[in-house]
C-alpha cells in the first residue's frame, strides 16, 4: 500500500492556525491534567506506604487501630513496655521505644494576617522524644537542633518549611540568636501559640515531611491531655508476637499491637476513594476534550472533502488517506503535549500536595510521562479516526463536486 508522504501531513497542520491553536491547546490541557492526576495518586499511595518502617510495631488504644489520631493510651505504657519486652532494639544503651502524641492543629507563620483554625490550616503536630529518630529512620534532622522542653520550640518537615517560606538560613539565624551573635529566630503559631523553629526535618516522600514535631511533654500541656496516642517500638527480631502477647496479658492498658507497615497499608486503602475521584475527574476532562476534538476535526475534514477525493483519484487508497489524516491529528496533539509535559515537570515535580495526614511531594517520573504520552496518543487517535472514516464514506464523484460553485 502506497502511503502519503509524512511531510504532507506535517505541512497541513499550518493551514488553519486557529484550529491548530485550539486542538493543540486542548491536548496540552489534557496531558497536563493526566500527569497531575497520576503524580498525585502515586504520591499519595507511595507516601502513605513508605511511612511505615519494617520491624516497627505500633501499640494503639484498643478499638482505634484504624486511626492513630483517635487513639489514647496511658503515658506510663512506654516505660512498662520497655521493662517487659526483652527483644527491643537498642543502640548505645538507648531503646527503640518512642512515645508519641498525634494531634491535628492549626498552623501559620507569625505575622500572617489570615486567621488560623480553618481546615486548610491544619497540620499534624507530633509530640515526640529523641527516640523518635531511632524508630523513624526516614526522618533526618538536616539543620538545626532538637527542640527543648518547656521553651516552646519545634522542628518542622521540609514541606512545611517550604509552605511557610522558611529556609535553612532562617534556621541558622536561630542558632546565632541563641548564642547572642545576632540574627532573628523564625517562629510560627501552632493553635495561636508562638513556637521557635530550631530545625528542619528531611523526610522526602513520607508523611513526616509535612509534620511539625514538638516535645511530647509540651504538647500534653498545650492540649490538656494525660494520655498519648501511640508507642512505636522497633524489635530486634522483627517478630511482633511478643508485643501481641503483652497487649493480651495487660487488659488494664487496653492496647492493640499492629505492624507499622500494615497500618499504613490499611491507611492507603482508606485513601483509595480519593485516588479514584482524582482519576475520574481527569477522565471526564479528557472525554470532554476528545468530544471537542471530534467536532473540530469533523468540520476540518469535511471542508477538505474535495481534496480527499482527489487524493483517491491520484491512486491513494482510503486507508492511506485515513493514515495521513491521523498523522496530521497526532502531530497537532503532539504540538501541545510536549510543551505540556515540560511544563508539568517544571511546575509539578517537587511540589507539595496537602492531605489530611500531611504533605506529599509530587514526582513527575517515567510513569507520569508515559501516562501523559498515552493520553495524547489516545486523544489523537480517537479524535481523528471517526471524522476521517466518515469523510471516506462519501462517493468520489459527489466529493469532487462538493466544493464546486
Amino acid at each position: 500500500m502506497k502511503l502519503l508522504p509524512f511531510h504532507y501531513a506535517a505541512r497541513n497542520i499550518g493551514r488553519s492556525p486557529l484550529r491548530l491553536l485550539l486542538t493543540a491547546g486542548g491536548g496540552a490541557i489534557v496531558v497536563f491534567l493526566v500527569v497531575s492526576a497520576v503524580a498525585s495518586v502515586r504520591a499519595l499511595d507511595r507516601g502513605v506506604r513508605a511511612s511505615g518502617t519494617a520491624g516497627n510495631v505500633m501499640l494503639l488504644g484498643a478499638g482505634s487501630e484504624e486511626s492513630v489520631e483517635r487513639s489514647e493510651i496511658t503515658a506510663s505504657t512506654p516505660g512498662i513496655l520497655a521493662a517487659s519486652i526483652p527483644n527491643i532494639r537498642t543502640i548505645g544503651g538507648a531503646q527503640f521505644v518512642s512515645p508519641e502524641l498525634h494531634v491535628p492543629l492549626p498552623l501559620r507563620r507569625s505575622g500572617d494576617v489570615a486567621p488560623a483554625g480553618s481546615a486548610r490550616d491544619l497540620v499534624l503536630v507530633r509530640g515526640i522524644e529523641p527516640a523518635a529518630f531511632l524508630v523513624h529512620p526516614q526522618a533526618r534532622l538536616s539543620i538545626g537542633r532538637l527542640p527543648e522542653q518547656g521553651r516552646d520550640e519545634a522542628i518542622i518537615g521540609r514541606s512545611v518549611a517550604a509552605r511557610l517560606a522558611i529556609t535553612d538560613a532562617d534556621v541558622a539565624a536561630e542558632a546565632q540568636a541563641e548564642s547572642g551573635a545576632g540574627g532573628e529566630a523564625p517562629t510560627l503559631l501552632i493553635d495561636d501559640i508562638r513556637y521557635t523553629i530550631t530545625g528542619i526535618i528531611d523526610a522526602p516522600g513520607v508523611s513526616i515531611d509535612g509534620e511539625v514535631w514538638v516535645p511530647i511533654s509540651d504538647l500534653l500541656v498545650r492540649t490538656k491531655r494525660q494520655t498519648i496516642s501511640v508507642t512505636v517500638v522497633s524489635l530486634a527480631s522483627g517478630d511482633a508476637s511478643d508485643l501481641e502477647v503483652f497487649a493480651a496479658r495487660r487488659p488494664d492498658l487496653e492496647l492493640a499491637a499492629i505492624d507499622e507497615p500494615s497500618y499504613y497499608a490499611q491507611l492507603a486503602q482508606f485513601f483509595r476513594p480519593v485516588q479514584v475521584m482524582i482519576g475520574f475527574s481527569a477522565l471526564i476532562v479528557a472525554l470532554g476534550a476528545m468530544l471537542g476534538g471530534l467536532n473540530a476535526l469533523d468540520a476540518a475534514f469535511a471542508s477538505r472533502s474535495r481534496e480527499i477525493a482527489m487524493l483517491q483519484v491520484l491512486g491513494f487508497s482510503r486507508t492511506a488517506v485515513i493514515t495521513s489524516l491521523v498523522q496530521e491529528s497526532l502531530i497537532t496533539i503532539a504540538a501541545g503535549a510536549l510543551p505540556a509535559l515540560f511544563l508539568a515537570a517544571l511546575v509539578l515535580d517537587g511540589a507539595g500536595v496537602r492531605f489530611s495526614m500531611g504533605i506529599f511531594s509530587l514526582s513527575v517520573d517515567a510513569t507520569c510521562v508515559a501516562s501523559g504520552l498515552a493520553a495524547a496518543l489516545l486523544l489523537g487517535l480517537l479524535g481523528s479516526l471517526p471524522p476521517a472514516i466518515r469523510c471516506m464514506r462519501a462517493s468520489i464523484p459527489s466529493a469532487l463536486k462538493s466544493d464546486l460553485v
